[in-house]
């Protein structure tokens, strides 16, 4: 990386976290948005062909761009709260399970509606859609799952309020929306949630398993949703305005979601475990060190990670070795998400061809250097 800010490259063994950039984006990405970037176009029109052509390869209803995962929750929330050009209702609900509340709830509150939370009970998540709230909001991932109803319990949940009463003109009684930004892999959750389960949308991350701009987000679902993301968004004067997509984003997202169809999962997940391998197996004759595989990734993902676990021996604390790699050249970053205070996780999703060995080298030189002592008074 060539530039005149003196930033460094970071070979990235954590995850694709928006703080790192995301993902890196192939080049067929690449071609599409340099492309964009040197036409005008009738933005508008550009976002329903794509959109067309993106609910025809995922299998859906219809689709939209965004401009990132946390704006599609704004705009999905906004559709199920109201309709574009009126007032969002002062007394608006969306109900999310206790064990899923996170940062990106202002995403959602954006709307000015009010969280309503609920425990992993049927009950309580009953009680709670008889309400008639705008929309439950369900997070993805083994990381949410625990304090939570998986998914296929609250759609017959929301299925059997709907059959109490007359069949709804237009929007369901309580629409479902599934937040599953990083579950790529699989590219299945492309289709799973909506197509095969019945959620009215399903939200991605742009810039993370899809390998497209980082600036971009993707909603799958049901027409009508998708329809009102479409009017909430920019370029219309709607609570959606600031969240501007542009058309290098639109075509590089079409472009990565045709790159990721291509792919050989079966071989891409195989390869990330042949990595943790390699780690397990270098790092097992170093002491004070144990590593071992995890599973899933700490989003959930189908594939392994190494969880390198530091006994007091190594002389090593975890922060220390983490801000050791992280000021070494090249500049490193591991995981610390999911995985106990003693350990870092070495994620093999957003490594490059050749860059698992330079992480090996880097923590077999640490580990056997005898600086871990002074890391850690430095600390």
């Amino acid at each position: 990386m060539t530039n005149p800010f003196g930033v460094r490259p970071v070979v990235n063994a954590s995850a694709t976290l928006t703080a790192l950039g995301g993902s890196l984006m192939p080049p067929s990405v690449l071609k599409a948005m340099t492309e964009a970037a040197a036409h005008f176009v009738d933005l508008p029109e550009l976002h329903d062909r794509v959109g067309e052509r993106l609910a025809a390869l995922t299998r859906n209803e219809a689709a939209c761009v965004t401009s990132g995962a946390a704006a599609a929750i704004t705009l999905t929330v906004a559709s199920c709260v109201g309709e574009p050009a009126q007032a969002f209702p002062a007394d608006a609900e969306v109900v999310m399970f206790t064990g899923q509340r996170n940062g990106y709830d202002y995403a959602a509150r954006l709307t000015g509606a009010r969280v309503v939370e609920v425990g992993p009970s049927i009950e309580e998540l009953r009680a709670a859609l008889v309400r008639r709230p705008a929309c439950v909001l369900w997070f993805a991932g083994a990381h949410y799952a625990a304090d939570a109803l998986p998914i296929e319990d609250v759609l017959r949940a929301a299925r059997e309020l709907a059959s109490t009463g007359p069949a709804p003109v237009g929007p369901p009684v309580v629409p479902v929306i599934v937040d599953a930004a990083a579950q790529i892999p699989p590219v299945s959750s492309l289709w799973r949630f909506t197509t095969e389960l019945g959620a009215d949308a399903v939200i991605f991350s742009g810039g993370k398993g899809l390998r497209g701009p980082q600036s971009s987000g993707l909603v799958l679902g049901k027409r009508w949703i998708v329809d009102r993301c479409r009017a909430h968004a920019s370029p219309n004067q709607q609570i959606g305005r600031g969240m501007k997509v542009g058309k290098e984003e639109l075509l590089g997202l079409y472009a990565a979601v045709e790159w990721t169809l291509e792919q050989d999962e079966e071989a891409l997940l195989a390869s990330y475990e042949q990595m943790v391998d390699r780690w397990i197996a270098g790092l097992r004759a170093v002491p004070g060190v144990i590593a071992e595989r995890g599973y899933p990734s700490e989003a959930g993902q189908p594939h392994g990670r190494a969880v390198v676990r530091l006994l007091t021996s190594s002389g090593w604390t975890r922060d220390g070795l983490v801000r050791a790699l992280w000021e070494g050249d090249p500049r490193i970053a591991v995981g610390v998400s999911g995985v106990p205070d003693d350990a870092i996780a070495l994620n093999p999703q957003t490594i490059e061809p050749g860059e698992d060995l330079v992480v090996l080298d880097a923590l077999v030189r640490h580990l056997s250097s005898g600086d871990g002592e002074r890391a850690g008074r430095d600390a």
